[in-house]
């Protein structure tokens, strides 16, 4: 996949069988050798030996492979992968927690675990992969399957470890930048939205800049027993707004039930003000104030529709600062003592359309306001019209003034201390303790305060003068009446009132002490009498505690949310023994077998509530490696893994919250029938007059369960890895694996409980309908979806992953290297709940299914080196179709939602042109283009989009900024 010389070469000439992006190392060198002077870890076991290769498929991306990517995230590397789905991002905005993680085999960021240099990285719940420094990584190791008898809890898809320069000597300094440059010219959607009166996107744009500079320093010292090793970095993100892109100008809905073409539809909370009576001779209508400006109310329809897409993010700003360093020195060879200290700083902004006076809260309006027009007062209030009293009602006012802005802030803090050595007689020891915290500050900016609205809106009349009930009592002197009895009244001073700040903030914390005995047994002249290698063993004791404290203002509780925490000690004791049988015989150059267990003791306790429980769980894995010939290696193996309910999940506070989702039962003619419709708790007089979730936005409500239990996952793998004698540059690998997660923790997807309920009147999905008994709305904070955590049923998910690696040479003009890796799912199926049906994603996208599920993904990477030290490369980034999983033949997916022009994404072709040139031995440049051929990405409709769908697409997994050309440097004292 990944360029230079082998850079995706599976390293299988000494039989290790991994995926390496990186230059193959020579015979007999492992991929996953450690920095100089430690000891040698490979990624996937406790066992400590110089000869000693994975048993488990392995990828290793290099520090190459980012510098051909001209890439400034660890994640964004990881997600070109085809085993990883993208989660979230910087091309994530409204919603946004500002985090970066990545999602291995689709199975959920929260089931890869993530480690630095073998350790963990962060607290699971606060992983965030911002923390990395790209520039600072060696190699990233990605393992698939479950993980838990070696590393504990989480590794269920997988572990992701990354490998830090720990250990320079001399200086270093990268410095990057990079920005996207597009051509607007998508004439179908410069069309829609020409003809819905907004103005399309510029014709030509280039934004989106990113700037990424690091320095390291290291000195050896004490004739190279010791070392220390420093580093900081500063990178910078700039925002792009989805004004700026064709696909993301406006909110996009389907033209009609039948989705044969996609319109401008947006949001019914409009600068001209929407009202939906709870009660009155209008109960239940969708009014808005006439466009002239004048304080009648008409018919709501989608043409008064509000563009909320203008202002959004598509990219996010970021500052992050990064800095720390690593330290080692060897006392005597049984005692070299080590420790790293790592910060991050960082400092995002998510930016959404301006706050409103949303649909889905009810307010009071006095009958008399003075306000109001006679006409609207009697619309409003009937008979009750002029007198005092107060009248509920829904009403969706948008407030133009200004866009909402979200500001998120880390502090992060990692360090580690600890002392190995060697014992002899082939005995080695590594005891460690180490500390990280996560401090979380979010503020956000521009949003209506509800208690304050409520005052505005109750208003009366003193001496001619517009006037609050709460600056007549006294109860609030700086109330400002809101004029929201005609279109575009509201202005700066009253939305200003209405603005309040919001505060929330967390600590989360993770305290590890660990030690692990090694031993290599052949040392003391135990192994089989057919091997060249004695047993090889690890035993170790693990002691991890984690804990989060969760606090919110009272602007921010107005929301729903709530003070929150927890705390999760685990005791664990493990052992793995690799096992040598047979080595240079007939049809056995090489046969071992592998095995490890662990015991995990759990203790979850909640101090604020005097909540605690506790359980026990065993983890095993067992692995074959068998080498018939050389040049041929065949590999098995079987984990039983765990994945304990992290902090958030057993303790975070429940609040509503925004889902896409469309509720079939409103409108005026709703899809679903009276009868599906009364299940989900629309009565008789509700039916064909509850109000649509604005913009195909619904409201869930999600939070933690204290009940959860751990999920248990079974993977299998069994591979063929081929270095011909014959052909000794060419290296293929063919792996097959099948994970399944039992009683996965999960909060089951709105859209389908949505489905479930209306197209099969299933007592369990109906039952999670919480409607506003006013409105039978399923928006707001009266009206949701019951969306919190739950032990449900399995994720079974299985493929073949293929990885080619070939270098031939072109005579006085160097050399070409070929680097494929693929993989083909055979199937990604879930069950929400046991006994109530699965469903297989696979081929799939949108809906209940979300971010597309090609069966077949690829990268191929071709680099060509010139005898001058030039490598240029070419990158194929292939992505294939997919399907709108609503139009599935599987009942559990099939429903009333259509589309004809969602109907498919087509496959996906991306080209990616890098040229990186070893100036001298000590100066490194390096320019590229990614998207080469600047295509758009697909367009979408909002209402099809649910997990990390932004801009009328799916940005984390296509380009959605379209080209981006970024240069480099390295600089080497």
């Amino acid at each position: 996949m990944f360029g230079g010389v082998g850079l995706l070469s599976i390293v299988i000439a000494t039989g290790s069988a991994q995926a390496q992006l990186a230059a193959a190392p020579a015979a007999g060198e492992s991929a996953a050798t450690g920095n100089a002077g430690s000891d040698i870890v490979v990624t996937g076991t406790r066992i400590k030996r110089p000869d000693l290769e994975s048993n488990s498929p392995l990828t290793a991306v290099s520090s190459a492979e980012i510098e051909y990517q001209g890439a400034t995230t660890v994640e964004g590397v990881l997600n070109r992968l085809p085993q990883f789905t993208a989660a979230e991002n910087e091309n994530v905005s409204n919603g946004s927690d500002g985090t970066s993680k990545v999602n291995l085999r689709n199975l959920g960021s929260n089931r890869v675990l993530v480690l630095i240099d073998g350790k963990r990285m962060l607290p699971q719940q606060a992983v965030n992969l911002n923390f990395v420094p790209s520039a600072l990584v060696e190699r990233i190791d990605v393992m698939t399957g479950g993980a838990s008898a070696v590393y504990g809890s989480d590794a269920l898809s997988g572990v992701v470890n990354f490998v830090l320069r720990s250990n320079l000597d001399g200086i270093r300094l990268d410095a990057q930048t990079s920005f996207a440059q597009h051509e607007n010219n998508n004439q179908a959607m410069r069309s829609i939205v020409s003809g819905a009166g907004y103005a399309p996107a510029p014709r030509l744009v280039a934004d989106g800049g990113k700037q990424d500079v690091n320095f390291a320093a290291g000195k050896n010292f004490a004739d190279g027993r010791g070392n220390i090793t420093v580093f900081a970095g500063y990178r910078h993100f700039d925002p792009v707004l989805q004004s700026s892109r064709d696909v993301s100008s406006c909110g996009l809905n389907q033209a009609d039930d039948a989705g044969i073409a996609l319109v401008c539809g947006g949001s019914s909370n409009t600068p001209y003000g929407t009202w939906v009576p709870l009660a009155g001779p209008n109960q239940g209508a969708t009014l808005t104030n006439s466009r002239d400006g004048s304080r009648t109310w008409v018919p709501y329809n989608n043409s008064y529709a509000y563009n909320y897409s203008p202002t959004n993010y598509f990219q996010r700003s970021d500052n992050r600062v990064t800095a720390g360093g690593f330290g080692k020195f060897e006392i005597a060879p049984a005692a070299t003592v080590y420790g790293s200290f790592m910060y991050m700083r960082d400092h995002t902004f998510s930016q959404a359309a301006p706050s409103a006076l949303f649909l889905g809260n009810t307010y009071e309006v006095p009958c008399n306001t003075p306000l109001a027009s006679a006409s609207q007062l009697g619309a409003l209030c009937g008979a009750a019209a002029g007198t005092s009293q107060m009248q509920p009602t829904m009403i969706g006012y948008r407030m133009a003034v200004a866009p909402r802005r979200d500001d998120l802030r880390y502090n992060d803090y990692r360090y580690t201390v600890g002392v190995r050595g060697d014992l002899g007689s082939g005995f080695s020891y590594d005891v460690s303790y180490l500390r990280s915290i996560v401090r979380y500050a979010e503020t956000y900016l521009n949003n209506v305060d509800l208690v304050k609205s409520q005052r505005a809106l109750d208003v009366v009349n003193v001496n001619g003068t517009p006037t609050c009930r709460s600056v007549v009592d006294g109860s609030d002197p700086n109330c400002i009446p809101v004029n929201v009895f005609m279109a575009n009244g509201v202005t700066p001073q009253q939305a200003k009132y209405m603005f309040t700040p919001s505060n929330t903030g967390s600590r989360n914390t993770q305290e590890v002490i660990s030690g692990t005995l090694s031993g290599d047994l052949g040392k003391l002249g135990i192994q089989s009498p057919w091997a060249n290698h004695g047993l090889g063993i690890a035993l170790g004791f693990e002691h991890r505690r984690e804990t989060l404290n969760f606090w919110a203002d009272a602007i921010a509780q107005q929301g729903g949310a709530t003070n929150s925490d927890g705390v999760i000690t685990v005791n664990e004791g493990y052992g793995e023994i690799e096992v040598p049988i047979l080595a240079d015989l007939p049809f056995a150059h090489a046969l071992t077998i592998n095995g490890g267990a662990r015991y995990s003791a759990y203790h979850n306790e909640q101090k604020s509530t005097g909540f605690s429980s506790n359980y026990n769980v065993w983890t095993y894995k067992g692995e074959l490696d068998w080498e018939p010939v050389v040049g041929a290696r065949l590999r098995a193996s079987y984990n039983h893994a765990i994945r304990a309910p992290n902090i958030t999940e057993l303790f975070a506070s429940q609040s509503v919250g925004n889902v896409a989702a469309q509720d079939p039962c409103s409108g005026a003619t709703p899809k679903a029938s009276a009868q599906a419709c009364a299940l989900t708790g629309v009565t008789q007089q509700q039916y064909g007059s509850v109000i649509s979730c604005p913009a195909d936005t619904c409201s869930a409500l999600g939070g933690g369960n204290r009940a959860l239990k751990p999920e248990t996952g079974d993977t299998w793998t069994a591979g063929i890895v081929l270095t011909p004698k014959q052909l000794r540059r060419l290296s293929l690998s063919v792996d097959y694996y099948h994970i399944k997660v039992k009683d996965y923790i999960n909060s089951i997807d709105p859209s389908l409980i949505i489905s479930q309920c209306t197209d099969t009147q299933d007592p369990y999905y109906c039952g999670l309908f919480k409607r506003d008994p006013r409105s039978g709305a399923i928006f707001g904070t009266n009206g949701y979806i019951v969306s919190t955590t739950l032990n449900t049923g399995y994720l079974k998910t299985s493929g073949i992953d293929v990885n080619a690696d070939y270098t031939f040479n072109i005579g006085k003009a160097g050399k070409v290297n070929l680097n494929l890796v693929g993989t083909y799912v055979i199937e990604q199926v879930s069950q929400p709940l046991p006994g109530l049906g699965s469903y297989d994603c696979k081929g799939l996208f949108g809906y209940t299914c979300g971010q597309p599920n090609p069966a077949w993904r690829h990268v191929l990477r071709t680099t060509w080196t010139t005898p001058d030290n030039i490598n240029v490369s070419l990158a194929w980034r292939h992505i294939g179709g997919t399907q709108l999983s609503s139009l599935s033949s599987n009942p559990a997916l099939s429903g009333s939602a259509t589309s004809i022009v969602n109907r498919r994404i087509g496959a996906y072709n991306y080209f990616d042109l890098t040229m990186v040139a070893d100036v001298t031995k000590d100066v490194q440049v390096r320019m590229g283009v990614n998207n080469l051929l600047d295509k758009d990405p697909p367009v979408i409709a909002a209402g099809i989009l649910s997990s990390f769908g932004n801009g009328n697409t799916y940005p984390g997994v296509y380009d959605a900024l379209g080209r981006t050309i970024f240069f480099g440097t390295t600089l080497k004292f």
